[in-house]
């Protein structure tokens, strides 16, 4: 116990107290405070004092390399399936397959598929009018379809990259990315699931009927279906970077594990299958898309490529600020210290670890309100507490897992998603407490025992992050 109380547990604490004292008492921007972290924790670390800013710049700089072409692109893709149509043509497509009498199913499904590469405040953004419209034509659902959104859309956004939480992730845990895809998705399903079985008992329990949004007067209707895409190409942007990546993952996989495969195949799906090159390509597609559906002037396509890249740059700086603080975490030796905690080796320290991260994240999402500055944060310290040599009975991929569904959970009046939620539903503060915190922490939940039957089930090969 006494290790607690001195040396890395010690930098670890203040760091850990910069971040939530910046964020929470001096509603600093995140970046800032991650940043402000990194460097107090690198002060603290051993080292050469000449060095020890310069080395908080070179794991920014590292982190910044990592995911920062990923998170512009991205950014490029969800603004692009917006203005195309895309993402409209998306959902009326799971309209017609559920049929009207299940549109909360449609909801449900059109926010799991846009949020994977579309932030989720913007797929709440671009699925609320259908939610409305559907009410007023039924008359009943109306915190249904709402809450059916939210459920769907929060599982993949906080589960799958290329969102920034999860890309963070596997930067943080050297994650293979489509691994992660892969298990994200599965998870993300039965955790949407279980939230839309919640959402429809708090339909019936709170009876909260349809309201009409403040000072607006008449809603804007819909596009009709000749001027959206078809269907295969609105998909075409989020599936082609899926497929790529997880196809190289698949075919690295098999020829780890001794498939003989020619090289030229693995060299090939070695270059298409990496991130960058996949989301440029999808990125390519989604700017094609655009062209073809709207017929922009050159100006007006450079003006939404700008605008993309600026929402996304403040997303590259949070999360390669989060890699520099799990940098300096790491040059403070604070792994040392889990060999007290956990043991050294075994599925012991695994499991417990498991359950820390998943609590970490949703202190720090409770704390200071952003699910992914907890994923970002937990997953540096996460990855910062593993010493060399320390095995886990299952995959890390299931840590990341975890701190996603932690980060769901805790979610109230210091999350931007609680007054979205709120303010464009025109519910009030006590209301939105009752229902979407509720929802996002079943969604947490039912993540959080989904990875841990995974890691019982399909462990996969032992590896170290």
């Amino acid at each position: 116990m006494a290790e607690l109380l001195t040396g890395p547990w010690v930098i670890l604490g203040v760091g850990v107290a910069t971040i939530v004292g910046l964020i929470v008492v001096l509603r600093a921007n995140a970046f800032l405070a991650l940043i402000s972290a990194a460097l107090v924790v690198s002060i603290l670390a051993p080292g050469d004092p000449a060095q020890k800013t310069a080395r908080v710049a070179e794991a920014f700089g590292a982190a910044a390399g990592s995911i920062g072409i990923v998170i512009a692109l991205a950014a490029i893709i969800g603004r692009c399936m917006m203005d195309s149509g895309a993402a409209d043509r998306v959902v009326r497509a799971f309209l017609r397959l559920m049929g009207q009498n299940h549109g909360e199913l449609a909801m449900m499904g059109s926010g799991y598929v846009l949020s994977v590469p579309v932030f989720f405040d913007t797929v709440f953004y671009l699925l609320l009018p259908l939610a409305r419209s559907m009410t007023r034509r039924t008359g009943r659902h109306y915190l249904l379809y709402l809450l059916a959104i939210a459920t769907g859309a929060a599982a993949t956004h906080a589960m799958v990259p290329p969102t920034p939480g999860p890309l963070a992730m596997a930067s943080n845990l050297h994650l293979d990315l489509g691994l992660l895809m892969v298990v994200g998705l599965a998870a993300a399903l039965p955790s949407s699931i279980a939230g839309l079985l919640v959402a429809r008992w708090l339909d019936r329990k709170l009876g909260i009927e349809y309201r009409p949004l403040p000072g607006v007067e008449e809603e804007p209707q819909p596009l009709s279906d000749d001027k959206l895409p078809s269907l295969w190409l609105s998909l075409l942007p989020i599936l082609l970077p899926v497929l790529l990546i997880a196809g190289n993952t698949l075919i690295s996989m098999l020829a780890t594990h001794g498939l003989q495969l020619p090289q030229r195949v693995v060299g090939i799906a070695g270059l298409i299958g990496n991130p960058n090159f996949a989301l440029l390509v999808s990125a390519i597609v989604a700017l094609a898309l655009v062209q073809i559906q709207r017929h922009p002037s050159r100006d007006a396509m450079a003006r939404l490529v700008e605008e993309s890249l600026m929402s996304g740059g403040v997303i590259i700086l949070i999360t390669a600020a989060g890699g520099a603080f799990g940098a300096m975490l790491r040059a403070a030796n604070v792994g040392a210290g889990v060999e007290g905690l956990f043991g050294s080796r075994g599925a012991s320290g695994g499991w417990s670890l498991l359950l820390l991260a998943a609590a970490m994240a949703a202190v720090f999402k409770t704390a200071q309100g952003s699910s992914t500055v907890a994923m970002i944060t937990t997953s540096a310290m996460i990855a910062a507490m593993l010493p060399s040599g320390f095995s886990l009975a299952f995959h890390p991929v299931y840590l990341a897992l975890m701190i996603a569904s932690g980060s769901l959970i805790g979610s109230w009046m210091n999350d931007s998603g609680f007054w979205i939620f709120a303010k464009m539903g025109n519910l009030s503060e006590s209301e939105t407490l009752k229902s979407w915190t509720v929802i996002s922490a079943t969604v947490g939940i039912t993540g959080i025992l989904v990875t841990l039957l995974l890691t019982v089930i399909l462990p996969m090969a032992p590896a170290a992050p």
